[in-house]
């Protein structure tokens, strides 16, 4: 294969361009513009300076003796990728080229020129590309330093953009992952919006507010909501705005924004809203920057999250309001979830108070004090129940039950299983013939859940309990001044198994003792083993006389843990907890 050599005459392209030497160039007609604007006097026409530094191949910008960007040409924001709106009449310390404020306070003292080559981002979301060669130049009039010329000495270059975006891409990719890892842990309405605030300061903004609709509202749909009474969620801020803090609602209050303020507006649209803050605005004194997203999940507003900056801080941008929207789309996506568990869970819980109703009248020979507990919000309802059925001849048959699963499903199962009992112990059958026909109805119905059950049947008249048990844990029984015993029974499978096999015992039913039928939750803890929760409970010293209704506080002090300083003051109970309490009167 031949090559003919062609000169520049037959076509060949011009050399590129000595990019220092436009460099030197163009900083000297920034310096030379400089030095006439301020006087009417010479031969230099200032337009045609200005026109030729705008339409210069080099990146120029000129800062002024307060380091404020006062000029930029095309090339320096094609070069830097950053907006004129991002600098002009701006210090330098809260723009992206913050990290060469020292430089370019040394060039200012010295008048000496220096080079700076960019290192990536100066400031959260505001990169500058690496690697850029930057000269800082003085620039001079009437014999002093006046400013600053700042020269890119590097040619635009389209593959710069594309690693430009692939950057961003990355950055928006990583930003995403670290959200998905913290925000969401729980489907907690509370700790999801604190999470989404912990993420966001001070690692992204100075301000983080929270606002989302309460549980029971209907979410509005994007784009076609109104202002509306919001509950804050949370708030988080750096240590320069905690105090001015006070003057905001606070997490469990609720606010409705004015129509003109920025979140009314980006609620009403369904859009980002990026402004500086004005007095509609609720935001602490010493925002500088706002930029309020809507929360947005399957085309539902739930809520708004409102970021806030310093004047220490850059301001936002528009990038970054693209790519804070995608976080704040991500965590309205956990927060909806949230809202719709809690939803559910107010829903079961009051099924299942509903359905739940105090046990049924036993005989006057026997008392008895009853107990439900629903669990924190870390898990949903159970099918906790508990029941009482009067029979003949002063006898009255206790049930403590619980449905295997949680919801409204649980609730309703439990629900029916209770009725059955009530059934089949119309038919005055021994307890374990009554677990025995109970197991039958349940395995019957392919879609009911297995439910662990115990039967006490009390006969004060004889002295005599007479207990079965399906798969349940074992009652305590409390006596004055003695250790509370746990009484040790044939357990049966859980009914609904099919599998039948239900045994009886005999226990002495003296007066002053009581019997205390209780569901897992009270004892049961994760990754401990069932025999040392039952130890527990075994070891505690109860008070055997006076009101069963103080029996049962004693031991809901005693075994469940106290509630978080941030949560409700009942005790926080990883399981729903039912107890039901029996003592025989005395004659």
């Amino acid at each position: 294969m031949h090559f003919r050599h062609r000169n520049r005459a037959e076509g060949s392209p011009p050399a590129p361009p000595d990019t220092r030497s436009l460099a030197a160039t163009a900083a000297a007609l920034a310096a030379r513009l400089g030095s006439i604007t301020g006087s009417d006097h010479g031969d230099d026409d200032p337009g045609l300076l200005r026109a030729v530094l705008a339409d210069a191949p080099v990146g120029i910008a000129v800062l002024d003796e307060h380091l404020r960007w006062h000029h930029l040409n095309a090339a320096f924001t094609t070069t830097t990728g950053l907006r004129r709106a991002d600098l002009l009449g701006r210090p330098v310390e809260a723009t992206a080229f913050a990290g060469a404020a020292a430089t370019l306070r040394r060039v200012l003292a010295d008048g000496r020129d220096r080079e700076h080559a960019t290192g990536g981002p100066d400031g959260p979301g505001h990169a500058v590309p690496p690697g850029l060669r930057v000269r800082y130049r003085p620039l001079r009039h009437a014999g002093r330093t006046t400013g600053v010329i700042v020269v890119v000495l590097d040619d635009p270059d389209p593959a710069r953009d594309q690693l430009r975006e692939l950057a961003q891409a990355r950055a928006r990719l990583a930003l995403l992952d670290a959200a998905t890892e913290r925000i969401g842990t729980t489907l907690d309405i509370a700790t999801t919006c604190t999470e989404l605030a912990d993420f966001a300061v001070p690692g992204i903004a100075d301000l983080a507010v929270v606002d989302v609709l309460p549980p029971e509202a209907e979410p509005a749909r994007a784009g076609r909501g109104a202002p509306r009474r919001l509950h804050r969620a949370a708030v988080r801020a750096v240590p320069s705005l905690t105090a001015a803090l006070a003057d905001l609602a606070r997490p469990g209050e609720s606010i409705r924004h004015r129509e003109d303020s920025a979140a009314a507006r980006s609620f009403t649209g369904g859009i980002a809203v990026l402004t500086e803050p004005g007095a509609e605005d609720a935001c602490p004194a010493g925002t500088a920057s706002l930029l309020v997203l809507p929360l947005a999940a399957r085309g539902d507003l739930v809520g708004l999250l409102t970021l806030g900056r310093t004047a220490a801080t850059p301001p936002f941008t528009s990038d970054e309001a693209a790519l804070f929207g995608d976080l704040a789309a991500r965590a309205a996506t956990g927060i909806d979830n949230a809202r719709r568990y809690t939803r559910s869970q107010g829903i079961a819980l009051e099924l299942q108070r509903a359905l739940l109703s105090e046990p049924g009248n036993p005989h006057q020979n026997l008392a008895l004090a009853s107990r439900y507990l629903p669990s924190g919000s870390s898990s949903v309802v159970g099918g906790d129940w508990y029941e009482t059925v009067r029979l003949p001849f002063g006898r009255t048959l206790l049930a403590m039950g619980d449905v295997m699963g949680h919801g409204v499903e649980a609730a309703v199962d439990m629900s029916h299983y209770r009725s059955a009992l009530r059934d089949i112990a119309g038919m005055d059958l021994p307890p374990h013939r009554i677990l025995r026909q109970l197991d039958t109805v349940i395995s019957a119905d392919d879609s009911a859940r297995p439910a662990t059950c115990l039967l006490a049947l009390a006969d004060p008249g004889r002295g005599r309990w007479t207990l079965s048990s399906a798969g349940h844990l074992p009652p305590a029984l409390i006596t004055p001044d003695q250790p509370t015993e746990l009484l040790r029974l044939p357990t049966g499978p859980p009914l609904g198994t099919g599998l039948g096999g239900y045994e009886q015992t005999g226990h002495p039913l003296v007066p002053g003792q009581t019997l205390l039928l209780y569901t897992d939750g009270l004892v049961e803890r994760r990754g401990e083993d069932i025999d040392t929760s039952l130890d527990r409970l075994a070891a505690l010293r109860l008070p055997a006389a006076g009101d069963l209704d103080d029996l049962l506080d004693a031991v809901l002090h005693s075994l469940v843990p106290p509630p978080s300083p941030t949560a409700a003051t009942s005790p926080a109970a990883e399981d729903d907890i039912a107890l039901l309490a029996a003592r025989a009167k005395p004659r």
